[in-house]
């Protein structure tokens, strides 16, 4: 029996020859022996480190993670230090990483891990999903990877693994339910940790050889373009404050010439990334 999402427990699995399952699993694992990734919250995969780098690696690439992550770890060295920080600083040393409300959900987690828990970030799913940003693919991937549970989560790479061996000779579109149920039918029990990393380097090779095949996943969303994006001009906006606070929206306007800056602006404000004192605008304190 695998938890594979909250309250939905996998108990059918896939009628998957043992022999494929065994090729499949040497496959990965040879592929991980061969070629494996020095991370340092795969090095240390302490709670903190990879609450950290998993909230980070959303919709980003890890080698703009990797360098992220150092830098910010000397900010903010425990999730004590980082819950004890202002908001402002927080995005501050998260800048250029985008997706900026990832960093008030971490500083938020951050805060409720040492309120709540105090200061020992959950081992269930259930208590992991209250964290604010962690949903249940960040909190299986925190339980794989923090305690070395064989639960069953999906990520991108994950996804492109499964159907490329499981799903190749097929012309239906594959569901994220499809694909739970063979990855709970292949988990190494002993060591899911691994396995997972292992999944990780092997997708990452998959989509370099042999191009993606996400267009095979139900409801597929690609990720739009960031250049020219909304999410440019609400870093830009961030970028700006961080360097220069309290300026006025006709200030701000004048420097980032893009005519959705205010639009940014009223989004930045409502989401609480900033805040605006006396006709002025800064990032959030709190």
């Amino acid at each position: 029996m695998f938890l594979a999402w909250p309250g939905i427990v996998v108990t059918t699995l896939a009628s998957i020859e043992p022999a494929k399952i065994a090729l499949f699993q040497r496959t990965v694992w040879d592929y991980y022996r061969a070629n494996k990734r020095i991370m340092p919250w795969r090095t240390e995969p302490t709670p903190y480190y990879v609450l950290v780098s998993e909230m980070m690696l959303q919709q980003t690439h890890v080698p703009r993670v990797r360098q992220k992550f150092a830098s910010f770890i000397r900010h903010f060295p425990t999730l004590q230090s980082l819950a004890a920080t202002k908001l402002s600083d927080v995005l501050k040393a998260w800048s250029g990483l985008g997706y900026n409300r990832r960093a008030k959900f971490l500083w938020q987690a951050a805060n409720m891990v040492v309120n709540d828990y105090a200061g020992v970030l959950p081992a269930n799913q259930k208590d992991l999903i209250r964290l604010p940003g962690i949903g249940p693919n960040t909190a299986g991937a925190i339980l794989a990877y923090v305690y070395n549970q064989p639960v069953v989560f999906i990520e991108t790479n994950i996804r492109s693994v499964y159907i490329h061996h499981f799903f190749d000779d097929s012309n239906e579109a594959v569901s994220d339910d499809d694909l739970r149920v063979v990855i709970a039918a292949t988990i190494p029990q002993e060591s899911p940790r691994d396995w997972y990393w292992a999944l990780m380097n092997y997708g990452t090779h998959l989509k370099a050889t042999i191009g993606s095949n996400l267009q095979r996943v139900k409801n597929y969303k690609p990720q739009s373009r960031f250049e020219g994006s909304r999410r440019q001009i609400r870093g830009q906006v961030l970028r700006q404050l961080a360097a220069a606070p309290g300026l006025s929206q006709l200030e701000l306007a004048a420097l980032i010439t893009d005519e959705r800056c205010d639009e940014a602006c009223q989004a930045l404000l409502a989401e609480g990334l900033i805040t605006l004192r006396a006709g002025r605008l800064y990032l959030t304190d709190a």
